[in-house]
């Protein structure tokens, strides 16, 4: 497994997504996905599914000191106080005494970010996590939290694949020293038809899916594809045996478009052009 490194922490290259993963399905689905090779899990209080995940992980036969586990508070739960209290109910479910990454998985306007961003330090420093980050968060979040967090931030998790524009928020983030991780990878279902990613793939005996994975963890940005098809787990994790060229990358990068974002709820801040 490659790796990215950021702020001290060393995070897998590829994560698996457990988004929308229940009940049992879920404790298999990872319980499988550690066992073909995944490192990195990513889950979050929102999703409902932690208890299922820390399963999943025990079921596998994996060392817990073999992965890397993320998951998140929620936006409404970022006043200090309810956030360490949140972290720790996230631990419980998991079965966990530590993870290795605790995000906050969306802004809130309503709560002054230093009030999170302490809440945030408090619940590293009590050793509830190795790690802190945060997810969905602009250019001027990023410089925001960054000069209020005494701890260092390692990652900012955002939608990322080839239809969108990302640019400036993942440069950003990366002039204070944060890597990317890439939500929705594959665009919720529209990568694997591309006709242009198709045609690449065929280059390299690899379908669509695995040439935009590839183009993302090319750029070290960390994709944490979620898949509910056994099948897929393999396919998504073999990636790292072919590389694209400039040209293809390049082709790729073309793809982007103005309305290429698909995760935009209410409670989402007013995003970068």
């Amino acid at each position: 497994m490659q790796f990215v490194e950021a702020n001290g922490a060393r995070i897998p290259a590829i994560g698996f997504g457990t988004m929308t993963i229940k009940d049992q399905q879920c404790i298999d689905m990872v319980s499988a996905a550690l066992r073909a090779g995944y490192r990195h899990l990513d889950t979050a209080a929102m999703y409902g599914n932690e208890h299922e995940v820390g399963e999943g992980l025990r079921a596998s036969g994996i060392k817990r000191d073999d992965v890397f586990v993320t998951t998140k508070v929620w936006f409404n739960r970022l006043a200090a106080g309810d956030f360490e209290r949140a972290a720790e109910e996230s631990l419980q479910r998991l079965g966990l005494a530590v993870v290795d990454l605790l995000l906050i998985h969306w802004p809130n306007p309503q709560i002054p970010l230093a009030n999170t961003i302490g809440a945030l330090n408090n619940v590293k420093r009590a050793g509830l996590t190795k790690h802190i980050g945060v997810a969905n968060f602009t250019i001027a979040m990023i410089g925001e939290a960054t000069r209020l967090s005494a701890e260092p931030l390692v990652t900012n998790q955002i939608e990322v694949h080839p239809y969108i524009d990302q640019g400036r928020v993942i440069a950003a983030s990366r002039q204070h020293g944060l890597s990317v991780t890439a939500y929705c990878p594959l665009a919720r279902g529209k990568v694997p038809a591309d006709e242009t990613l198709i045609s690449i793939g065929k280059a390299h005996g690899k379908t669509a899916s695995q040439v935009a994975l590839r183009w993302l963890v090319q750029q070290a940005i960390i994709p944490i594809p979620r898949t509910s098809n056994p099948g897929r787990i393999t396919e998504n994790l073999a990636i790292f045996d072919f590389k694209l060229s400039d040209g293809e990358m390049a082709e790729i990068g073309k793809l982007k478009r103005p309305d290429g974002r698909v995760v935009s709820p209410p409670h989402a801040p007013k995003w970068d052009v």
